[in-house]
């Protein structure tokens, strides 16, 4: 029998712990219906995670005819092109394509830019109210911080800013077959745009990753034209989608839980480490990519078969006791912490570096100009957009609070 969970529902969101703990009862690994992906396996355990996601050659994201385990046949032809981006490669191709940006994320290019990326979140944390209060705090904070670090490292114009917010807010509130089709325009909007400045930076040159991308090619490297806009779209709305939702998933935990907002702002030494715990905790990547199973396999006693699919459940992998001792409770000064938010093997998150940093001075200069920031509504009145996959909160309303 299929565990029936809602993985869209605000009850799930809410209170996720609850339904992950019910999937595990079931077993180590549970036939799930998964909305727009439909019927497929699902892990329940970190260490059928771990495997999953290590194992590439039982567990692969195409099949030999090279389809993709997460596409389904009406899906347009142009979400399949922006699909051919090394986050849809198995080997030799995800190396290939990874190997061309893995530079600009190693952790000395990325400690390069922790300054600026500190002047930045100060910037925003002292504009916050400028449109006026209460301000949403998603929309013109967790969104702006990391979009505007993405745009520079890619070398895009930071004019064009709010027209990436407008078309990832609409790519991020996928829930089924409709909206697929209901987003064609910002799709085709978002392909032309990155078409044309690459056509530029082809023409006339560049600054940025973009600019490195575009001089691999000239000079012989291995990367197709749709590669090039497949990974350019990638890094821009992978790069800044999910660490909007680490931070306004922190925000909105700290202003639910004042004495943790207060220990936090004590000693500033700690927030690498509570970072960690918002990373295990919230989980804003809550599956990975479907995956094609190429043998009979035996995951903890249930034989999946050849063909069928299954997916890496971050969250409830986070959230398992075998990993995490007493995993429930948010647990900011948690030692060890054996979360795998970035997922793990050859698809290990390219931007984890990048993310732990934003997510650090994000809570530290948005709560050392506003110490007394409060929800401006009930918290029970808090909403997630109902994306499966995605721990999103869709509006976060703030006020300065009394100092």
């Amino acid at each position: 029998m299929t565990p029936r969970v809602d993985f869209t529902s605000q009850e799930y969101f809410r209170d996720p712990a609850a339904s992950l703990e019910k999937l595990r009862e079931q077993g180590p690994v549970v036939e799930v219906r998964f909305p727009i992906v439909g019927r497929v396996w699902a892990t329940t355990t970190q260490a059928l995670a771990d495997r999953v996601l290590k194992d590439s050659g039982t567990f692969t994201i195409r099949k030999d005819t090279g389809e993709v385990a997460g596409m389904r046949w009406w899906m347009p032809s142009i979400v399949r092109t922006f699909a051919n981006s090394m986050l849809s490669m198995d080997e030799p191709d995800h190396k290939r394509l990874r190997d061309i940006v893995d530079e600009a994320f190693r952790r000395r290019a990325v400690l390069g830019m922790e300054p600026g990326i500190e002047a930045t979140a100060r910037q925003l944390a002292d504009d916050l109210f400028a449109e006026g209060s209460p301000a949403d705090l998603v929309q013109r904070y967790a969104r702006v911080l990391p979009l505007s670090v993405i745009c520079e490292l890619l070398g895009l114009p930071q004019a064009d800013r709010r027209k990436f917010m407008n078309w990832a807010g609409g790519l991020s509130r996928l829930t089924g077959a409709l909206d697929f089709f209901r987003m064609l325009p910002n799709v085709y909007a978002m392909k032309r745009y990155i078409e044309a400045h690459v056509e530029t930076v082809r023409r006339h040159g560049g600054e940025g990753l973009i600019a490195e991308i575009v001089r691999v090619e000239k000079e012989g490297g291995r990367i197709s034209r749709e590669e090039i806009v497949s990974m350019v779209f990638l890094l821009l709305f992978a790069g800044h989608e999910t660490t909007t939702h680490l931070i306004s998933g922190s925000v909105h935990e700290l202003l639910k839980n004042p004495g943790l907002r207060d220990w936090l702002a004590q000693d500033w030494g700690r927030a690498d480490l509570a970072v960690e715990e918002f990373l295990r905790f919230l989980s804003p990547v809550q599956f990975t990519k479907p995956r094609f199973v190429r043998r009979d396999v035996d995951l903890g006693g249930v034989i999946v078969k050849r063909g069928e699919r299954i997916m890496a459940m971050l969250a409830a992998a986070n959230m398992d006791p075998a990993a995490n001792l007493h995993p429930e409770p948010l647990d900011l000064a948690r030692r060890p912490n054996r979360h795998i938010a970035f997922g793990t093997g050859i698809h290990f998150c390219l931007g984890h570096q990048l993310a732990r940093i934003e997510g650090k001075y994000a809570l530290k200069a948005l709560l050392q100009r506003w110490p007394r920031l409060t929800l401006a509504v009930p918290e029970s009145d808090i909403a997630w957009r109902q994306r499966a996959g995605l721990n999103a909160i869709d509006r976060l309303p703030v006020v300065a609070g009394e100092r």
